[in-house]
């Protein structure tokens, strides 16, 4: 970190404000993204199908779907 404290240090003081306003804007971000818990919402959404195909066939079948392809 000292490297960039002597950066820091040499800037005008509006821009060591936006340097700490953009630290404290990636610390936000990376507690955000690390707190995320993974949700299920995609769960049993293929649950008509189960009847017609193998979960094999089914993951194929989501690869198309997802890639656009029929």
């Amino acid at each position: 970190m000292g490297k960039l404290d002597e950066i820091v240090k040499d800037l005008p003081p509006d821009l060591q404000k936006e340097v700490e306003d953009f630290a404290q804007f990636l610390a936000a971000k990376h507690q955000h993204r690390s707190r995320r818990k993974p949700t299920f919402g995609w769960a049993g959404a293929l649950k008509d199908w189960r009847d017609k195909y193998t979960s094999v066939e089914l993951q194929h079948k989501a690869s198309d779907w997802m890639a656009g392809e029929d």
